[in-house]
């Protein structure tokens, strides 16, 4: 089935269409990080350490970062159903392998392959619910389409974890790739094709760097991914020198849940407000960092700022991915590409940036690294 955006109502969102792109995403980040919930149980089946078990995430966020432009680029040209089947196909691919090999290199392969096709899927996601409504109900397509993400890091990663405790690691990963199953049949059923850029149209990575707004929203994006990366890939070690080190899951939780209410609340607002909630986004999460800055050993304000986190950060990726489609117009993918490795440019960097903090200066550093990066962040989309 081949649908255009002309035939669909002004009225209401395509929700299920909408929701197998949100599956989609949901896959993608379960497929990254499920590793980390399920270290020490590689670790022992496959005699490797855990350390060596974690570069399985590091791999991962190699293959999206190096794939992603270069991919979406050469691939301007492909119907977009097929081209979204073929990158979610190698999940299913990837993570089989992952669940029956017994030889590490095997599976840093294997990672690397899921990473290139989740950098061709988050390229996708945006544009292609964009494409499926009219243009005054972009924004909350995207925002539904981008809902997969907070649901994989609030209740996917700890059900996967759990899941792989009670019946074992290669398990779960064998019944992600069951489910990836499921969302091709589903998007083969439901999920509207669309064409490729006609040559003529097609736009160079250069040119589309260039369009005005989109260099922009690549430098928020980076100051607020390296922000949100600083801070919670050492959280454990902030909340241990605050005295909270045994409420680290429950602090997580609840900034999981803070960040499905602001998803909700962008996805309800952003047609009309799209530059006052990344405003928004970015002093609520300053706010927050201010707070864990100043009482850092206070259980009340530990708890407000990471919902005023979760709140800030929930909805972050529909903001820019949005900003950056309105921006880029019809060269949207191309620029998504580019979100894409700038978003694990953030998750790279956060991680070298936060350790040389916490190493030279101590973890009392790191909310005050968070707000120099955000107010850079800030003063950027203020100006747009």
């Amino acid at each position: 089935m081949t649908t255009s955006a002309t035939n669909l109502p002004v009225d209401r969102l395509p929700l299920t269409s909408l929701l197998s792109l949100a599956m989609a995403g949901f896959i993608t980040i379960l497929t990254e990080a499920l590793p980390a919930g399920v270290l020490s149980l590689m670790s022992l089946d496959l005699r490797t350490s855990e350390a060596l078990i974690g570069q399985t995430v590091t791999v991962y966020a190699l293959g999206s970062m190096l794939a992603a432009i270069p991919l979406t680029t050469a691939t301007q040209g492909w119907r977009r159903r097929p081209l979204l089947l073929l990158a979610i196909s190698g999940f299913a691919v990837a993570n089989t392998i992952t669940a029956i090999t017994d030889s590490y290199a095997v599976l840093l392969g294997a990672r690397f392959i899921a990473g290139i096709c989740a950098g061709l899927v988050w390229a996708l996601l945006a544009g292609y619910a964009a494409r499926m409504v009219p243009s005054h109900l972009q924004g909350r397509a995207i925002a539904v389409a981008m809902v997969g993400t907070p649901l994989a890091l609030a209740l996917g990663i700890p059900a996967g974890t759990a899941l792989g405790n009670q019946l074992g690691w290669r398990i779960t990963f064998g019944l992600m790739s069951v489910m990836t199953i499921f969302l091709i049949l589903w998007i083969v059923a439901k999920l509207p094709d669309f064409p490729g850029s006609v040559a003529e149209r097609r736009a160079s990575l250069r040119r589309v760097f260039t369009l005005q707004g989109v260099r922009t929203v690549l430098f928020m994006t980076l100051a607020f991914v390296l922000a949100h990366n600083v801070f919670y890939t050492y959280i454990a070690p902030f909340l241990h020198a605050g005295g909270m080190g045994e409420r680290i899951d429950p602090v997580l939780l609840t900034f999981g849940a803070a960040s499905l209410l602001g998803i909700w609340g962008v996805g309800a607002l952003i047609d009309g407000h799209l530059r006052v909630l990344i405003l928004t986004s970015f002093l609520m999460f300053t706010i927050s960092a201010i707070g864990y800055g100043i009482w850092p050993d206070a259980p009340t304000s530990i708890f407000a700022s990471t919902i005023v986190w979760g709140l800030s950060f929930g909805g972050s990726a529909t903001l820019f991915q949005t900003a950056s489609a309105k921006a880029a117009g019809e060269s949207a993918d191309v620029a998504q590409s580019m979100i894409v490795t700038v978003w694990n440019i953030g998750i790279a960097g956060g991680g070298i940036i936060g350790g040389l903090v916490l190493n030279h200066w101590g973890v009392t550093i790191l909310p005050w690294t968070l707000v120099f990066m955000l107010s850079a962040g800030f003063a950027v989309a203020l100006r747009k």
